[in-house]
């Protein structure tokens, strides 16, 4: 059953604010039990920002570029349902002053059809892609695929029939939990598969990159240059900050697009 603007409200009052409470999921029991209530059968994947693709690297032709946002693209054209939120849930909870409130996530699916018609709006194709578009240019990344915890706060389902298209800021998500999370819980989003973030000798160690940027604590300074740990999503926003354009996404392999949308497609049906 839809859930209630009250229900929505309530659930914004006990927005976890501070990401360390994440840190409860390592009690013994915790993580198996939110799992199980939040996160079952939950994959997402984080797509790198478009602007950091290297230009100067043949992927697949330059004449055909490929992009993250492609990913996005294929299941908008795929998908029979389309529905853009009014609100960012994360933004809203926490009274975000860098990015929109309104860009919400785009969801995907039949599961769309019992949302509650006061929170959003259903779609057409072209303003699901408009939407997206919006949400980069202000500088959001995506997370993409499967994600439980949607089906609670709006009160749909099944799961499988719905798909999230999460446009995240650094400051606001709740994907800020990751790194004090348990490890069967941040493993559930995961960077795209087929790209890799390294830093280069152009590195000054000057910390603008581990300066409250990576969501996941993932970058770091150590001996002087910035440091890019295992638990990096390959997000691409240090790329974006680093004046010295020190760090670099390396495309590990030139399919990496349709490796995600195949991984996606296994558990979440749009049509």
């Amino acid at each position: 059953m839809a859930r209630s603007k009250l229900f929505v409200e309530v659930v914004k009052k006990c927005f976890p604010r501070d990401p360390k409470a994440a840190k409860i999921t390592k009690l013994p029991g915790v993580a198996k039990m939110v799992e199980k209530r939040f996160f079952e059968g939950d994959h997402l994947i984080c797509l790198p920002k478009d602007n950091v693709i290297p230009v100067n690297q043949d992927i697949q032709g330059q004449e055909n570029m490929v992009l993250p946002s492609q990913v996005v693209e294929h299941f908008i054209n795929e998908a029979n349902y389309l529905w853009i939120m009014n609100f960012c849930i994360c933004r809203d909870s926490m009274h975000c002053k860098d990015y929109g409130v309104d860009l919400g996530c785009l969801f995907m699916g039949e599961a769309v059809l019992g949302i509650n018609p006061s929170m959003g709006r259903r779609v057409t194709k072209d303003e699901a892609r408009e939407h997206v578009r919006k949400c980069r240019e202000a500088g959001l990344v995506h997370m993409v695929g499967k994600n439980k915890l949607d089906t609670w706060w709006l009160g749909i389902g099944p799961g499988e029939n719905l798909m999230t298209v999460c446009s995240c800021c650094p400051c606001c998500c709740v994907t800020r939990g990751l790194p004090y999370s348990e490890a069967r819980l941040s493993a559930k989003l995961t960077k795209m598969p087929g790209v890799s973030v390294t830093v280069t000798e152009e590195c000054t160690g000057c910390g603008t990159c581990a300066d409250k940027v990576c969501f996941a604590n993932a970058i770091s300074l150590e001996g002087g240059r910035a440091v890019i740990s295992e638990s990096c999503r390959a997000c691409g926003r240090c790329i974006s900050v680093c004046p010295q354009k020190a760090i670099e996404l390396k495309i590990d392999n030139p399919d990496f697009v349709n490796r995600a949308i195949e991984k996606i497609h296994e558990i979440v049906d749009v049509t």
